[in-house]
């Protein structure tokens, strides 16, 4: 697995973006993929994840019913729609595989990451 994150960048509070990760190596379309986020000083947090099947997702309470996660198992990509966007979601965003096919919150979970897009958002 090798995930490259992209799509991040500077949006307008009430905006929409959307990020979009891709397994260069086609080799985790059996995992749970999942979205996290970290600003500055503060820890790694869960956003949202994705069964193996697209069948099942979960998200973060603070972006429920704004973000959608979504996966395209034919082109080895997740996405994360961002919509309604808040300065509080200013962050560097990863994507993630789970060792699993089902994923979780726990980023002990995750067993190969992203390197992150920065995604800013203007008041």
């Amino acid at each position: 697995v090798q995930l490259q994150a992209f799509g991040g960048g500077l949006v307008q509070a009430g905006g929409s973006l959307r990020l979009s990760c891709t397994d260069s190596r086609r080799t985790s379309s059996n995992n749970a993929m999942g979205w996290f986020r970290q600003a500055p000083g503060r820890e790694r947090e869960f956003v949202a994840t994705i069964s193996w099947n697209g069948g099942t997702t979960d998200y973060a309470d603070s972006v429920k019913g704004r973000f959608t996660i979504s996966r395209d198992r034919a082109k080895n990509t997740v996405y994360l729609q961002m919509n309604r966007v808040k300065p509080e979601d200013t962050a560097v965003y990863y994507c993630a595989a789970n060792r699993a096919a089902y994923g979780s919150s726990r980023t002990t979970t995750y067993t190969y990451w992203g390197q992150g897009t920065q995604v800013t958002v203007s008041s």
